[in-house]
């Protein structure tokens, strides 16, 4: 860390070559919806529009990306769904290459980014 903080590329650091491919294919997707800012924390990378409408986590192999939602979403992609408070949950998805950023990955990041305008 340095003085100001952890920085985007301390995350990458002895990760995967892929862990940076699929993070680079993420903020690329997010920039076709509007504005927002990378805001790295010690543990992850949040992206934030006027809040924060997802977080990075950076694994050996893999990211872990958590959006916010208004209902429960399941299925084999989604290992872990949280209720935050009455109409909010956070979806945890485990991205292990760039093609995981699929259509259905991006819709939930839109409706996420959507949230927190």
């Amino acid at each position: 860390m340095n003085a100001t903080g952890p920085t985007v590329a301390q995350h990458f650091v002895g990760k995967a070559p892929e862990v940076r491919a699929i993070y680079d294919r993420l903020c690329k997707t997010v920039s076709t919806f509007g504005p927002w800012e990378e805001d790295p924390k010690k543990t992850s990378i949040h992206l934030n529009r006027k809040t924060a409408f997802a977080g990075v986590a950076t694994r050996k192999g893999a990211l872990v990306l958590t959006v916010k939602a208004t209902r429960k979403l399941s299925g084999p992609r989604v290992f872990k769904a949280e209720q935050a408070s009455a109409r909010r949950w956070h979806i945890e998805v485990k991205l292990a290459k760039p093609s995981d950023l699929d259509a259905e990955v991006i819709a939930w990041l839109r409706e996420s980014y959507e949230m927190s305008a």
